[in-house]
Order: structure tokens, then C-alpha cells, then sequence
């Protein structure tokens, strides 16, 4: 992807891009802008949203450089569940909106952050999730945060394109601050695979703390063992939850294995999910559903946190425990010091600043609760 450089100040530029030069929706280091002329050089990056491409010599005339209007993010306030209904646009410094869409200042905001893409296109588990937190929390905001065009990249790509995704969700925090009423305490960010980190990044860059990430398996590529500045932490909220359900000891892991956050659940240890067919993984290639399989087990972190706002009354819980294997022997099923907890929506926050791993046992669908005999919090 490019990497952009800031323009020096006295080029008399003013935040405006030269007559040579052609400009981009939004600013962002790292941001990738597609164009059918020829490629561009590296872009420059004004202190304004704007994004200035500065072509080879021989390209230097405006008719041979293809602008791009759509926004690279936008935020997507849901008023409805349904997928047909288009919803409200925010914009970065425009009031209307916000009255127009009946955004409510004083209560709970979610921004859901989609991962990488393969399609260009948003997958049926955003809406179902978007449709969970509007039944369970009637009075909130559900954001989608929209970053299709610089996810819809090589991986390699969309893992550089997080970062200015996650600068672009601080700001827009940072703006509704100024307005009376809004509370960053009350914002809870859920991002999904590469949308985890770029929860991660705008919690390390707005102005504040947020009250609460949830990480859905973030993202294990290029993530895995790096510094906590450049990837999903726990000091990026007040709390940070995580759901690991498609990490792998061996081969590639396209969830993280590491803990990133206060408490880091492993579901069925946080590799082989019942129900995603991975029993029979050579019948899986042989019949050419292995991309099903790694899609069922890296989203099912999805649906159990789905799973916890729609069944209420089937909790699941999960014990702290030093490896799975200790778990699976049943030596760590106590709830003595806080050494169990609620998962997904429900999970409490905890006073120890140290990680705690955390495992459980599911079943293969919804409702998700294992054995209801076996031991639970109170």
C-alpha cells in the first residue's frame, strides 16, 4: 500500500492539493485509492481530511488524474436491522445528520467494525449483529463502520489500511465529544478479525478512554507477537474482552493465539468448533468446503457474541484456567475469586490488571450453553 508523508509547512499549499496534483476522499497514512490511469506516486498528506497524488512528470495534467468521491470510511447509523434499509450517513464535523437520524447523545453507542473482505461486500453476520444489539439495547446507536474499499485489498494491504481506519474512527469520537451529552465512557466498540485491531488502533488515538472493546477473533496474520501499539491491547479501553475461536498451535492461525486483552476466552479451546465440520477436514478439502470450515470457526466468535444478547436466559460461562488441557480435565471449573465469568455481551469487567485466559465448552448452534448441569457462575 502507499505510505504517505506529510506536506511541509510553507508550500503555501493550504490544505488545498496543487494544480498538478489529484485528490482523494480521505486522509489517512497507509490509504490505498484506485485509479484507471496510470500508477501514481507516492500521495502526500495534508493536516486536512484530504489525500493529494502527486504523478510522474509525464503525467502532470489534471485530465489524466481519476478522482474518487466515495468516502474510503464512512459510519453507517442503523435505524433498522434490515439489510434493504439503508440507514444515515454521519459526517465528520456536520450536525444535521446526527438530529435527522435521531442520534441519542446520552445513551450506549456501538461502532461495529467489519474485517477483511474477499467479496466487497458486507456478510449476513453484521446484520444479525446489528439486529441483536437493537433488540437488546432499544435506546442505543448501532454505527457500522464502513471501510469496504480499504479492506477489499490484498490481506497484506487491508493489515496496513487498519491503522488509518482506526485514526478515522478516533476522530470521529473526538467530534462527537464536543457535543453535549456524549460520553466516551458509554462507547463500546465490537470489531471483527482485522475490524478488532482497527478497534484497537482508535482506542490508542482518540482523546480519552473508551468504556469497552470486544474483540470477535482478531486477526492472528501479521498481528501475532508484535508490540502492543500495533495491534488489539488492554490498554486501549477500560475493558477489553476477547473471543478466540480459530486459533491453531500448528499451520496457519487466522485468529491471534495470544492474549490481547483483560480476559481472553477460548471456546472449545479456542480452535475446533463443534458444528464447522473440521472432524473431517480431509473430506473438506475433498469436497471443497475447507473455506467454509475456516469461515464457520474464525465467525462463530460472532454468533456466540450474538448468542449472549438474544438468550439471555442461557448465559454461558467461561473458567480461568493456565491451558486448555487442564481445562478439558476438569480441573479448573471453580468460580472462587473470580475465576469465572460471563462471555460476550454480558462479561463483567475485571479489577486484576493482569490477563486472564478463560475457557469453556459450547454446543454445536444456538443457544450455545453447554451442559446446563455442569457448573456455572452464580
Amino acid at each position: 500500500s502507499f505510505s504517505g508523508d506529510r506536506v511541509p509547512s510553507g508550500r503555501g499549499f493550504s490544505g488545498q492539493c496543487p494544480p498538478w496534483g489529484g485528490r482523494g476522499g480521505v486522509a489517512g497514512k497507509d490509504a490505498k485509492l484506485r485509479s484507471s490511469a496510470l500508477p501514481l506516486e507516492r500521495p502526500f498528506l495534508l493536516d486536512a481530511p484530504t489525500l493529494c497524488f502527486f504523478p510522474p512528470d509525464e503525467l502532470r495534467t489534471p485530465r489524466n488524474v481519476q478522482i474518487v468521491a466515495k468516502p474510503l470510511v464512512r459510519f453507517n447509523l442503523r435505524t433498522s436491522g434490515d439489510s434493504e434499509h439503508e440507514g444515515c450517513y454521519l459526517s465528520l464535523g456536520h450536525n444535521q445528520p446526527l438530529e435527522d437520524c435521531g442520534f441519542n447523545m446520552t445513551a450506549k453507542t456501538f461502532f461495529i467494525i467489519h474485517g477483511w473482505t474477499m467479496s466487497g461486500m458486507f456478510e449476513n453476520w453484521l446484520y444479525k449483529l446489528v439486529s441483536a444489539l437493537q433488540m437488546r439495547e432499544k435506546e442505543a446507536n448501532v454505527v457500522v463502520v464502513d471501510w469496504l474499499p480499504l479492506a477489499h485489498q490484498l490481506y497484506t494491504d487491508a493489515v496496513n489500511n487498519t491503522r488509518v481506519v482506526g485514526h478515522s474512527v478516533a476522530r470521529m469520537l473526538d467530534w462527537l465529544q464536543e457535543k453535549d451529552d456524549f460520553s466516551l465512557g458509554n462507547v463500546h466498540l465490537i470489531g471483527y478479525s482485522l475490524g478488532a485491531h482497527v478497534a484497537g488502533y482508535a482506542g490508542n488515538f482518540v482523546k480519552g478512554t473508551v468504556g469497552r472493546i470486544t474483540g470477535l477473533d482478531p486477526a492472528g496474520p501479521l498481528f501475532e507477537g508484535v508490540d502492543i501499539h500495533r495491534r488489539l491491547s488492554p490498554d486501549d479501553a477500560d475493558f477489553v474482552d476477547v473471543l478466540h475461536t480459530y486459533t491453531r498451535s500448528f499451520g496457519l492461525s487466522i485468529g491471534i493465539q495470544m492474549p490481547v486483552g483483560h480476559i481472553d476466552i477460548y471456546p472449545n479451546g479456542g480452535d475446533f468448533q463443534p458444528g464447522c465440520g473440521l472432524n473431517d477436514v480431509l473430506g473438506s478439502i475433498a469436497y471443497g468446503t475447507i473455506t467454509e470450515v475456516v469461515k464457520c470457526e474464525h465467525e462463530r466468535a460472532v454468533h456466540l457474541f450474538v448468542d449472549s444478547l438474544v438468550n439471555q436466559d442461557k448465559p454461558s460461562f467461561a473458567f480461568q484456567c493456565t491451558d486448555s488441557n487442564r481445562f478439558k480435565k476438569g480441573i479448573c471449573l471453580s468460580c472462587r475469586k473470580n475465576r469465572c465469568n460471563s462471555i460476550g455481551y454480558n462479561a463483567k469487567k475485571t479489577r486484576s490488571k493482569r490477563n486472564s485466559k478463560m475457557y469453556l465448552k459450547t454446543r454445536a448452534g444456538m443457544p450455545f450453553r453447554g451442559n446446563p448441569l455442569s457448573p456455572q457462575c452464580p
